[in-house]
């Protein structure tokens, strides 16, 4: 997904590496990191959910029960079999809500904590990358937790009535509003460490690949870095 992400916030840009490193401060460029990273999230989000949901289906399976686990082939057919192709996309909207507002979170807000560290540090060498990796993966999950409370809600239940709306309130009733942050903390972890692990190394390829090849800004660059 960094590949795709990248890809898409990379391309049509006209805008040189100098000048890149202030768009932090320009309005303007910053809509356009979030709305390039949030989009391209999206659209691989939307392509890979069907995977996303029998993930969950496989992590609940047997919740409060014994029996053998059946691997992701057979609960692959058996969802079909008995919920239809549509149960596949259990989820999508709010799955596709927290894409566009977490990728554009955790892509965009990236490069302003780099260049805070940098304004603050005068570097922006590799823990100065992981740093601002994990910052903006923990800042963006603490914010679209409920999204993804809501998806997984949805993905275990082909018969919830009301939709995503619907659902919110049963939560929010039911258990307070609290639930909707629920896992919010191992979320985080994962994505900090998600995040600083993925954006260093796509960061840093690039700086290496630009420092000692002939490459320059361009679709060949952003392929072999990615």
């Amino acid at each position: 997904m960094v590949v795709f992400t990248g890809l898409v916030s990379e391309l049509g840009s006209s805008v040189s590496v100098n000048e890149k490193k202030n768009w932090a401060f320009s309005p303007s460029n910053v809509a356009y990191h979030f709305g390039t990273s949030g989009i391209s999230v999206a659209i691989a989000t939307g392509v890979t959910h069907p995977l996303d949901v029998l993930k969950v289906r496989l992590q609940m399976q047997l919740v409060g029960q014994r029996g053998p686990l059946i691997g992701m082939g057979r609960l692959f057919f058996r969802v079909v079999k008995n919920e239809g192709p549509r149960s596949l996309y259990l989820g999508l909207t709010p799955a596709l809500t927290r894409s566009v507002l977490y990728g554009g979170l955790r892509l965009g807000l990236y490069e302003p904590s780099k260049n805070a560290c940098n304004w603050a540090f005068g570097s922006t060498n590799i823990f100065v990358k992981i740093a601002s990796g994990a910052f903006a993966g923990a800042i963006a999950t603490a914010l679209t937790n409920p999204t993804e409370v809501l998806k997984v809600r949805l993905q275990m239940n082909s018969n919830v009535k009301g939709g995503v709306i619907g659902e919110m309130r049963k939560i929010v009733s039911e258990e307070g509003i609290k639930a909707l942050w629920k896992g919010v903390g191992p979320a985080m972890a994962r994505a900090a460490a998600l995040t600083a692990s993925q954006m260093a190394t796509y960061d840093e390829s690039k700086r290496v690949l630009i420092r000692w090849t002939p490459l320059e800004e361009g679709l060949r660059l952003h392929l072999m870095y990615s």
